[in-house]
């Protein structure tokens, strides 16, 4: 999955987070394409707490382990390999 997000509280205003096949995952500045849209999401993290509200998953309240404060709005891109399967 890419994570197209735009807010405060990362590294950069807009960025795109990339999760690889190992797990990891791995962040860049600005949008990295292409995007194939799959769901717009809000998130509000305060703390250790994080609550997301997505168009496709619904509202979900999560604990981390970091602290942070961020208010971010994305959208969830589906990986372009799994859609060319």
């Amino acid at each position: 999955m890419k994570y197209v997000e735009l807010g405060v509280g990362n590294k950069w205003l807009v960025r795109t987070e990339i999760e690889l096949e190992d797990g990891t995952e791995r962040e860049e500045k600005g949008i990295v394409g292409p995007i194939i849209f799959h769901s717009f999401y809000f998130r509000i993290w305060i703390g250790k707490w994080v609550i997301i509200m997505d168009s496709k998953e619904g509202v979900k309240r999560m604990k981390k382990t970091k602290t942070a404060i961020k208010m971010i709005v994305g959208i969830t891109s589906m990986d372009y390999k799994v859609m060319s399967e």
